[in-house]
């Protein structure tokens, strides 16, 4: 039987649901091309980064500079990388008030309009969460690509941005 307080039960609910939404703010800002609100998901300073062969970051800064120049890049007055960033299976694990990890699946979809590719891969994220200034950050995000695919697009796909 639980032990802890209905108190504490419904605060360490409400924190693993902010862990969450935190997640949740971070891939809507990928996708929305947001690097204001990107930047704003890690801690201050010190975050441990590694997304493989895109770079390992010992700073959420140096990702922030990488996603800038990747997803805000445009030709024409039109951004020519599209992202859609689906995650789902949370596992939040809470240590004390202020600290957490999880690991969640990552369904990613990407269309390179330079490249005239579409790209689909699955991986799983490794994270770690501290409560920083008020609201839940990320300190370290690992992302590990389980598979990918990435094809033509055909002469008469139509991309409509």
């Amino acid at each position: 039987m639980d032990e802890r307080s209905v108190e504490q039960r419904v605060a360490d609910l409400e924190r693993v649901t902010a862990i969450k939404a935190l997640k949740y703010r971070y891939w809507r800002a990928c996708d929305g091309k947001d690097p204001d609100a990107f930047r704003a998901c890690f801690v201050v300073s010190g975050a441990s980064v590694d997304f493989g062969p895109l770079g390992r970051f010992d700073d959420a800064d140096r990702l922030t500079d990488v996603f800038r120049r990747i997803a805000l890049h445009e030709v024409d007055g039109k951004h020519v990388i599209l992202d859609m960033h689906h995650g789902f299976h949370p596992d939040i694990v809470l240590h004390g008030d202020t600290e957490a990890t999880g690991t969640w699946t990552l369904q990613f979809r990407q269309v390179d309009l330079l490249k005239r590719t579409e790209t689909v891969s699955a991986g799983e994220y490794d994270d770690a969460y501290r409560f920083e200034n008020g609201e839940w950050r990320m300190s370290r995000c690992h992302f590990t690509t389980r598979w990918s695919i990435t094809r033509p697009l055909t002469e008469d796909t139509v991309v409509v941005p």
